[in-house]
């Protein structure tokens, strides 16, 4: 049960934070795996890393996914190497702040382009892969922020990742009699490289809002994805699923505070 030995599964933003965490466990669990990201450098520093992992093949493509030809480009040079796709994670993604009031409009088209844009051209780069495995899946990489909750400077991060969710919703429909499911994750803090960077007493109150008491990590969002892959779970379409360790659910903070 479970296993994705055999599966060829491509992911895009994958060298670091979430992608790179969502690359491991796929490496891990015996998958082909495409590392998909802009610089090259990066793509050979993973591909190294993730080829100990597994038994499956690692390799990397260069792409820039908020560039439709580059998309192409990047899906035939799997088909090509792997000889297929059966899972696409589009996770790749960008969360520059940008206040409403002195927001550009290069500003708007930077992060429409690269976490919109560049789901739709993945996908529509591997259709003709994916309907040929059978058994397709595809998983987006969205957030809670935009979908469930708001946070000042990411109006427009937010407003990305609700539109990923509107396009996951016909997708799954339009996709169904291809046998390809469609499905996304919503993560909420997860301790990547820029969150890091913050420090450790911010990241320790960010946690205690938490009722897991911590952050989560890339591989948890991995995991789930991971699961989302087989075929056991060939009957969940069109879902967005949260992956916060209950970060949405209390309506302030004493109401985590009051049960530790």
């Amino acid at each position: 049960m479970f296993s994705l030995i055999g599966k060829t599964v491509l992911v895009t933003g994958a060298t670091k934070g979430i992608g790179y965490g969502i690359a491991e466990v796929f490496a891990t669990a015996g998958a082909d795996v495409a590392v998909i990201a802009r610089s090259s450098a990066d793509i050979d520093r993973v591909v190294t890393e993730l080829s100990r992992l597994g038994t499956g093949t690692v390799i990397g493509v260069p792409a820039d996914v908020s560039i439709a030809e580059s998309c192409r480009a990047m899906g035939a040079a799997v088909v090509d190497r792997l000889g297929g796709i059966d899972v696409v994670c589009a996770n790749a993604g960008i969360m520059p702040q940008a206040p409403i009031a002195t927001m550009s409009p290069a500003e708007l088209s930077t992060m429409l382009d690269v976490n919109v844009k560049s789901t739709i051209y993945t996908v529509q780069a591997c259709l003709d892969a994916l309907t040929a495995s059978g058994a397709g899946r595809v998983i987006i990489t969205s957030s809670i922020t935009g979908p469930i909750t708001g946070y000042p400077g990411w109006a427009h991060y937010g407003a990305s990742k609700a539109a990923q969710l509107g396009f996951m919703r016909t997708a799954a429909i339009e996709l169904a009699p291809c046998e390809i499911t469609v499905n996304a994750i919503l993560p909420g803090n997860i301790r990547t490289e820029g969150l890091s960077a913050l420090g450790e007493d911010y990241l320790a109150s960010m946690a205690a809002a938490i009722p897991a008491a911590r952050l989560g990590t890339p591989a948890d969002i991995g995991h789930l994805a991971a699961f989302l892959a087989t075929a056991e779970a060939g009957y969940i379409t069109g879902q967005a699923i949260v992956v916060d360790g209950g970060q949405t659910l209390p309506e302030s903070f004493d109401a985590v505070s009051t049960v530790r």
